[in-house]
């Protein structure tokens, strides 16, 4: 039976809009331009998923194995009368089952933390991808929880779940990647940027 990853059930959405008030500035600082076709993996809510495919031009797949966050993303992007290629409910690692041609960019957002099998799930990434496509993983600053106050509370995953950009680095790049760069998302984030090789 899948499950959904440990520490990752999605926030309220006012974390967000606190946090990232404009997620379509957000995603193109993460290098995704128009007409690249985007896999937003754990989409959640579509907080992210609706600027994509506005962006994007629909070329977006969204998946989450949670069938209610899935029909809350479906109406995020009606609300910006845009659309994705594909909905689909499913584990994280199964995408490649889905995913019938190769993607430019796969974003994955607050979710790398609590992956069990971290190696399984940047090889299904790496499958899916183009050679030289791009992987995002936007990841909470290993920073104590206690610190990480968003709306006059501690938020986030468990201090002991976060990963340094470096942690992150050493388990994504013996997969087939290389890093493009660190991207800042302040004031708790960071996004790494990396590139499958050919």
């Amino acid at each position: 039976m899948t499950k959904v990853f440990p520490a990752t059930s999605m926030p309220d959405r006012d974390w967000w809009v606190a946090l990232w008030p404009d997620p379509l500035d957000v995603v193109q600082l993460l290098g995704v331009i128009p007409e690249m076709s985007v896999l937003d993996l754990c989409c959640g809510d579509g907080y992210f998923t609706a600027p994509l495919a506005k962006l994007v031009g629909g070329k977006v797949y969204a998946l989450d194995l949670d069938p209610v966050m899935i029909e809350r993303a479906k109406e995020e992007v009606a609300r910006l009368n845009t659309s994705v290629l594909k909905w689909i409910c499913a584990d994280a690692q199964d995408a490649p089952q889905h995913i019938t041609e190769p993607v430019d960019y796969v974003l994955m957002a607050n979710t790398f933390h609590g992956v069990p099998d971290k190696l399984g799930l940047v090889e299904a990434v790496r499958v899916m991808l183009r050679p030289n496509g791009l992987f995002g993983v936007v990841n909470w600053r290993p920073l104590p929880r206690e610190q990480t106050i968003v709306l006059n509370q501690p938020r986030g995953p468990a201090t002991d779940l976060r990963m340094s950009p470096e942690a992150l680095k050493a388990v994504v790049g013996p997969i087939g990647f290389h890093t493009i760069r660190i991207q800042e998302l302040p004031p708790y984030h960071y996004a790494a940027i990396f590139q499958r090789s050919v």
